[in-house]
């Protein structure tokens, strides 16, 4: 006996290379996994203890959010207005704000206050689709707040429900005990926290930034090997505000992703489509920080390099926490279509955090992870900015008894 039966239901399945539709569809869910999904007039005939009527409302796989810095203490509200007021980044940078200000007050949080302070953010992420999600450290740049962040981390996908997966971002940036020694921290890097974290089982996957700015990026790769030969796969920050060959160096390392891209070049794009790495389009940083530059969808189109769509939550450039947003920004402002958004913030988000074939589908076999829509037609989740909130959030079949 199946535990739940949703019949007469438009899914959207993302089975294949387009949305996959399937109406009218009915989907079952066993023991937190999809049992049965596909048309209504091959549902077998079998038994479940909760039936729900979909009447023809959409159902999608639970949206992934791939990219995020969730987990962080403080606030940067009050540097936001001093931009506006004309400050520059670099201004601010230099009396004491941007990330060294989150880093001062992530390294002050105990591990509860950063649970506390992230939870309300996870909780909006939910609250519109989002069953899976990526969370970084790279705030405590010390090996006990990052170990911290990363234990929060693992808390919040535990006390929340969610599926979490975590990233070791320890090279966000070269931490201040460090100045002007890179080579060093990254040996620090490599020999302590890394391993540490590891020891705990709280790393999933080594993040990093090819971007020339505080890291070289020989040293940055050395840390990527490290991780690799340690059994992590690797993803990275590139090209956001230049051209440094970061996407095709990600892809010659084998990287699940490579993210922001706004300035990678050709030869760059096309070595990402060879090496399978997938197209991490952040459209809240880009908008947030009003950038120009927008990155080359034309070019991940022509070369088949697979897109993903993400928040990338955080509190300097992208303090961003609707998914629904999130569509409508890749849509109106990074001009992709639909199905590529619906599709990067569900089957190739999971792609690009190690989860492709795992979740971000309807198929028998997966995580009940599933969210019922009072809309329309799918376009209506791209089209609102923000304005089409979910009827059910259904994570690993739970809630199991809650009527749509």
């Amino acid at each position: 006996m199946w535990d739940d039966l949703w019949t007469d239901a438009r899914l959207v399945t993302m089975q294949g290379e387009g949305l996959g539709l399937v109406e009218p569809g009915a989907l079952a869910v066993e023991a937190g996994r999809i049992a049965w999904v596909g048309p209504m007039a091959d549902l077998p005939a079998a038994q479940a203890r909760y039936r729900h009527d979909a009447g023809g409302r959409f159902i999608l796989p639970g949206f992934v959010d791939g990219h995020t810095h969730l987990v962080f203490a403080g606030e940067r509200i009050g540097e936001f207005e001093r931009q506006l007021a004309g400050a520059t980044r670099q201004e601010i940078a230099a009396s004491g704000g941007g990330i060294l200000a989150t880093t001062r007050a992530t390294r002050a949080a105990s591990e509860d206050e950063l649970v506390a302070q992230s939870r309300p953010r996870l909780d909006a992420l939910m609250a519109e689709g989002v069953t899976t999600v990526e969370v970084k450290s790279g705030y405590g740049l010390t090996l006990g707040s990052e170990l911290r962040m990363l234990r929060a981390a693992r808390r919040l996908g535990r006390e929340s429900g969610a599926r979490v997966v975590t990233s070791f971002l320890g090279a966000h940036v070269l931490a201040q005990e460090f100045a002007g020694r890179p080579a060093a921290y990254i040996d620090h890097l490599i020999a302590d926290v890394l391993p540490a974290a590891l020891r705990e089982g709280l790393v999933d996957i080594c993040d990093g930034g090819i971007e020339e700015l505080t890291i070289p990026t020989a040293d940055m790769v050395r840390l990527y090997r490290a991780a690799q030969a340690a059994g992590l796969p690797i993803r990275g920050h590139t090209d956001q505000y230049a051209d440094v060959g970061g996407a095709g160096a990600l892809a010659a390392l084998g990287a699940l992703s490579a993210d922001h891209l706004e300035y990678s070049n050709e030869a760059g794009i096309a070595a990402m489509a060879r090496a399978g790495t997938v197209a991490m389009l952040l459209p809240g940083a880009n908008l947030f920080l009003g950038e120009t530059r927008r990155p080359p969808v034309a070019l991940f189109r022509r070369h088949g390099v697979r897109m993903a769509l993400a928040s990338n939550c955080n509190p300097g450039s992208s303090p961003l926490l609707s998914p629904l947003l999130t569509l409508a920004l890749g849509c109106s402002l990074f001009r992709m279509t639909v199905t590529e958004a619906l599709r990067g913030l569900t089957v190739e988000g999971a792609r690009s955090i190690g989860l492709g074939g795992q979740v971000g589908e309807l198929r028998a076999g997966l995580p009940a992870d599933v969210v019922v829509w009072e809309i329309g037609q799918p376009a209506e989740l791209c089209y609102w900015l923000g304005g089409a909130p979910p009827r059910q959030v259904v994570v690993a079949g739970r809630p199991g008894s809650a009527p749509p």
